[in-house]
């Protein structure tokens, strides 16, 4: 018996999420502790309260009502979805749609990106960018190739993932008026580097919509909630791309707990950063790894001999990101911040494999 499924499926690599329970856990980019206690209080209570047997229409308004107060923006200027990936995912299908049709995005960046164009039958162009640039955008490059491109699309992911970059707000703002076309900013980390948000001059730009992500800053990352701003038009139209209920009532109030309470979050996000500028430090003492400046909750660096390194870790029950032969990435590991006693361990591990290796 044979299936006749779409075509674009056999194109598509499946996407691996099962992991070794490691028992230090940093190649994830998640957030290395579960809920501030106070928080964790207020989610129970209120999960108790839940009525089960309802579909999630309240909940789901009352999480863009927050969000969209918090920036000065209506809640139908706010778009929910399970994680920033599926509102990034539904965008792509909506300016999709034919091999004419093309998306760009810097590369290397979040590897979901050729993926999503592929789905939504769409051709994805990446921009290149440089080691030796130490992958840095150039904003006039980037514009000159988005013209030549002539795309119906442009993401940019600030800060970049894996690459930790920061695209400064003035240099996001140039391109978004110098693009013809719908323009997403993915700041999935920019909780980690608020100041170059653009959220603050969104509706000045109509072609521009913002994604973001409770997954990181929030430590909700299976709660699987994202939001994405946008004009009023934008939100709707994008909004056609979801089912209905598309939500859980769960997710839903554990984001707006959380988000409510986010002040509670402020120390952490503090000690990520304070944490990855010591372990970037420390790194950078070690001959023969090369340390990216980061804007993230993660290190970016690249070591010669990075296979056998994260080969050796493994074998001391310590998960990282290796992107081993990857185009643009050979040789080039990302690490997440753990809590600092975890951080402690995985860097003596790496010193001990770098003074063996000598």
């Amino acid at each position: 018996m044979s299936f006749n499924t779409r075509n674009v499926l056999s194109e598509i690599p499946s996407y691996d999420v099962v992991e070794k329970d490691w028992p230090i856990k940093v190649n994830a980019n998640e957030c290395g502790m579960n809920l501030p206690p106070m928080v964790a209080e207020r989610v129970m209570s209120r999960l108790s309260r839940i009525a089960f047997n309802r579909y999630p229409n309240e909940q789901y308004l009352a999480l863009t009502e927050a969000i969209g107060r918090s920036f000065g923006l209506q809640p139908d200027n706010v778009l929910l979805g399970s994680g920033s990936s599926e509102i990034i995912e539904k965008v792509f299908y909506a300016f999709g749609g034919g091999r004419d049709r093309k998306i760009v995005y810097p590369w290397p960046s979040f590897s979901m990106y050729p993926i999503y164009a592929k789905a939504a039958e769409a051709e994805g162009v990446a921009f290149e960018l440089s080691a030796d640039d130490n992958y840095e955008l150039d904003p006039k490059k980037f514009i000159d190739f988005v013209k030549k491109e002539n795309p119906s699309l442009v993401v940019i992911c600030n800060p970049n993932n894996p690459t930790g970059t920061v695209i400064k707000k003035s240099d996001v703002e140039y391109i978004a008026q110098n693009v013809d076309c719908a323009l997403l900013i993915d700041e999935a980390y920019i909780d980690f580097d608020i100041s170059e948000s653009v959220t603050d001059v969104l509706l000045k730009y109509p072609n521009m919509m913002i994604a973001r992500t409770f997954s990181k800053a929030f430590g909700l990352a299976s709660a699987r909630v994202g939001y994405m701003l946008a004009s009023k038009s934008v939100v709707d139209i994008i909004g056609r791309a979801f089912m209905p209920y598309h939500m859980n009532v769960l997710s839903l109030v554990t984001a707006d707990t959380a988000f409510t309470m986010r002040d509670e979050f402020i120390p952490r996000i503090n000690m990520m950063i304070s944490e990855r500028k010591r372990m970037e430090s420390e790194l950078k003492k070690i001959d023969g790894i090369k340390v990216y400046e980061s804007n993230t909750n993660f290190i970016f660096m690249n070591y010669d001999k990075a296979v056998q390194l994260n080969e050796a870790l493994e074998g001391q029950g310590i998960g990282i990101r290796s992107f081993g032969n990857a185009p643009l990435l050979t040789n080039c590991i990302r690490i997440s911040m753990g809590t600092r006693e975890e951080n402690d361990v995985w860097l003596k591990a790496v010193m001990d494999f770098v003074e063996a290796s000598v």
